[in-house]
């Protein structure tokens, strides 16, 4: 039986982690994904479980707490007809196999190897947000073919890798598709649920050493974890959402760039120093 001291530690910085990113999610429609990763690594490594499949845990229970998330988004936004359910059905097969694979290769990296993969693609998603234009296109209609064929793959594999959900890779890929941001998001609600599935299943079937992991881990899901993230979110979302009505969005987006690329940044020092 765990200490309970160590389990109180635990549970008080899950409920500040899943706070924090209730309200991010509110206030600027992204996943949680992108701040409960990091979220959970620091907080396991200042519990003393920072070990080589540390990282592993994190990105499987990120990507648990998304089903539940995906889910509540998906269904509200089809019952505004915002889904684009056409681009959902042809992308979803190609998503499900790059999160399997992802899955694949985040099972045989040590934990600083994806520490450095998080960071570096954490890099890219916050310049996107912070120097992105709404204007920019590459054409406008979702490509097709061989295009498709490669690219939703890679959104999956990608965002299993980073254990978040399809907003960061769908929705700029379908706003520089001619897709309106209101119809994007709502449909990366679904690639979301789409990449979380297969491999949230995959995650609670890796052989992790459960003496190298937090209390209560299946495979590499937290369940503690996974449990109180979903009700602070679901808590602290409508906070988020009414001061996001309250604040220039491109100044939130501006900031959020920021704050994601300090994150980036901070888990690339700690894999390369560590």
């Amino acid at each position: 039986m765990p200490d309970t001291g160590l389990l109180i530690e635990m549970l008080f910085l899950l409920i500040g982690i899943g706070a924090f990113a209730g309200v991010l999610a509110g206030l600027l429609g992204v996943g949680g994904g992108i701040v409960l990763v990091p979220g959970f690594f620091y907080a396991f490594t200042a519990l003393g479980y920072g070990n080589e499949q540390l990282m592993q845990v994190c990105l499987g229970t990120s990507l648990a707490t998304i089903i539940v998330t995906s889910m509540r988004s998906l269904a509200s936004h089809n019952k505004k007809g915002a889904v684009d359910w056409d681009i959902l059905k042809r992308w979803a097969p190609g998503i499900v196999v790059g999160a399997l694979i992802g899955v694949l290769v985040a099972s045989a990296l040590r934990s600083r190897e994806l520490q450095l993969l998080f960071g570096c693609i954490g890099l890219v998603i916050g310049l996107y947000l912070l120097l992105g234009r709404q204007h920019w296109r590459l054409g406008e209609e979702m490509p097709g073919g061989i295009r498709r064929i490669v690219l939703s793959p890679m959104i999956g594999f990608l965002s299993t890798l980073m254990g978040i959900g399809g907003g960061s890779f769908g929705v700029p890929l379908m706003t520089l598709y001619g897709r309106p941001i209101h119809r994007a998001v709502a449909t990366a609600a679904g690639f979301g649920l789409t990449i979380a599935v297969p491999s949230v299943l995959g995650f609670m079937l890796l052989p992790i050493d459960p003496q190298a992991t937090p209390p209560y881990t299946v495979g590499a899901v937290n369940l503690p974890a996974f449990l109180i993230v979903i009700c602070m979110t679901t808590l602290t979302a409508p906070l988020g959402a009414k001061l996001a009505h309250a604040t220039d969005p491109k100044l939130l987006r501006r900031i959020f760039a920021i704050f994601l690329l300090l994150v980036a940044l901070n888990m690339l020092r700690k894999a390369l120093m560590g």
